[in-house]
């Protein structure tokens, strides 16, 4: 009876940690566009928006470069965000997560899915029921690495006030700071008459 509530107690804690892994993958993805609303509401002068591929890992990159940014253009407001993948690729990825969640609890329940379709059980889900641990951990980490490959798209894009400065999906490359730092002066150069009048810190 203890292993069968250690084996209960187990697959809970499983759903649970599997649950909580998918929301925070989801809020980390999209917390920057909070961040957006609210300094967009902050009335600077100019805006940067950075979309980047956050499955690549280039959140980092984005706070780097946000922070030298505004410590050489502290007019410059920073807005990063997740650069969602064109075509139907997004729309697998979340296809996926939630089968995958489906599955896990269908495995977790016992339910025998297979008796729905009017199908014989495959020896591949009786081993799946007979090994729950294992199964969920192995299908949950299986679909993400699926998932992460569908929404990485290496993305590293850069705008100043709609204006497009850098696109890592045509160069290929993250650009060094001197020359975004080039960049942004010869923007704000051409764009000078028309911004409002503000005395800015230089």
């Amino acid at each position: 009876m203890s292993i069968n509530n250690f084996s209960t107690t187990s697959s809970i804690a499983i759903v649970f940690l599997c649950f909580i892994l998918s929301v925070d993958n989801f809020t980390r993805a999209n917390e920057n566009d909070a961040e957006s609303i609210s300094k967009i509401g902050q009335g600077m002068g100019h805006i940067m928006n950075i979309y980047y591929c956050y499955s690549c890992g280039y959140r980092k990159v984005y706070e780097d470069y946000a922070g030298i940014i505004h410590q050489k253009y502290p007019e410059i407001s920073v807005i990063g965000a997740n650069y969602d993948p064109p075509g139907l690729n997004m729309y697998m990825s979340r296809l996926i997560g939630f089968g995958k969640m489906i599955l896990i609890m269908c495995i977790l329940s016992g339910v025998n899915i297979f008796a729905w379709l009017n199908k014989p059980q495959p020896s591949w889900w009786s081993w799946c029921l007979e090994n729950k641990l294992y199964a969920c951990m192995m299908m949950f980490f299986m679909a993400n690495m699926i998932e992460g490959q569908l929404v990485s798209s290496g993305a590293f894009e850069i705008s100043l006030n709609n204006i497009p400065l850098w696109s890592k999906l045509e160069t290929g490359r993250i650009p060094q700071p001197p020359e975004l730092f080039q960049i942004i002066d010869n923007t704000l150069q051409f764009s000078k008459l028309d911004m409002p009048s503000n005395n800015y810190a230089q």
